[in-house]
């Protein structure tokens, strides 16, 4: 089975007069699922999906699993629920930890050693160690990453002063970029029910280009800040500090998982005889499973809706935040848009240019 596709965005920033006059996006490929693996027997399934999906394997896995039992009739039991819970926040918080050091930052031997040793123990805790308790594996791993972050400069929501990630975070606060003030849409659990349908009807012809009656929303982490207003023309400054303080919090929760989980972090819905739905809410935001089986409980339909075709769809939140938005000449403000078009945190890798609108 070949399942090379394109994993990659092409983003085209038009200038005119100085301003970004409009962006274009040409989105990845994306695996067809119901030509891929109709006929196959369900439960087959799950040994592909982390060959398929590299990244976030574990929310694809909860994502499929809770639709096939939807489509099954079934109610997975409380503890299974827990463990996947569980295991979406351990691979949640890795993936957040990832994004904000993995190759956005120059480190020294120290502060080399300390991300090792925090992608270590995000490996631990993704490997599956779901028992609390205070001489737990997994606590153990999670007081491992607390230190590593405050050997790296954050102890709470907001870096220390001084510190490399503080400075990192200063610089973007600069003024390469001046961004409008963009409509602000976020994606909710509320959604999922009209998502999920649609994604069942329409399969690739929805999924590819998403939309809810007309809105693009965003999804992720600034979606998911509880704040009931966000500040307006959020720059990558204010959404990395937002991923700064999520992995605080996830930390929290998997330390102590008496604490309340986030609403609606994993829900399936049945949609009829056979038909079953999913909504997962994962590290780059809420991620969709929908499938159809026949009465041998053989892949009939599978299809999948990933947050990044709603962040990086042709009218969608990534596009609002640069049209009109002024950036400084030359290499300064194009590494100001990478760092924006950076923050909203691709599933996949993205090639950025620019170009004058009279040349497009």
């Amino acid at each position: 089975m070949n399942l090379a596709f394109r994993n990659e965005i092409a983003i085209t920033v038009l200038l005119s007069g100085g301003a970004i006059a409009d962006v274009k996006v040409e989105p990845r490929s994306r695996p067809p699922l119901t030509r891929l693996f109709a006929g196959k027997q369900a439960a087959s399934l799950l040994a592909v999906l982390p060959r398929l999906f590299s990244l976030c394997s574990a929310a694809h896995q909860v994502a499929y699993l809770s639709a096939v039992e939807a489509a099954r009739g079934e109610d997975a039991a409380l503890t299974t629920v827990r463990r996947r819970v569980t295991a979406v926040i351990a691979e949640r918080l890795t993936e957040l930890l990832r994004s904000l050091f993995i190759g956005r930052l120059p480190l020294d031997g120290a502060r080399a050693a300390s991300v090792r040793a925090m992608m270590q123990a995000g490996a631990v805790l993704c490997g599956g160690v779901d028992e609390a308790g205070p001489d737990s594996p997994r606590r153990e791993a999670v007081l491992q990453i607390k230190s590593a972050l405050r050997e790296l400069g954050i102890a709470g929501e907001d870096p220390a002063p001084g510190s490399m990630l503080a400075a990192y975070l200063a610089d973007l606060d600069g003024e390469a970029l001046s961004s409008p003030t963009a409509e602000q849409s976020f994606l909710t659990a509320a959604d999922d029910l009209e998502i999920v349908t649609r994604l069942l009807r329409d399969g690739a012809h929805y999924s590819d280009a998403p939309e809810l009656h007309g809105r693009i929303p965003e999804t992720g982490v600034w979606a998911r800040r509880r704040q009931p207003v966000l500040p307006p023309g959020a720059g990558p400054a204010e959404r990395l500090k937002a991923r700064i303080a999520e992995v605080v919090r996830l930390c929290a929760w998997l330390e102590d998982d008496e604490q309340d989980r986030d609403d609606g972090l994993v829900a399936a819905y049945r949609l009829g005889s056979g038909k079953g739905a999913a909504a997962v809410e994962c590290a780059r935001g809420r991620l969709y499973h929908a499938v159809e089986l026949d009465p041998g409980d053989r892949i009939a339909r599978f299809e999948f809706l990933a947050p990044t075709e709603w962040n990086f769809h042709a009218r969608g939140p990534l596009v609002r935040s640069l049209k009109g938005a002024v950036p400084a000449p030359g290499r300064r403000g194009q590494d100001a848009v990478r760092a924006l078009v950076d923050s909203f945190d691709p599933c996949v890798g993205f090639n950025l240019s620019f170009r004058e609108a009279g040349h497009a």
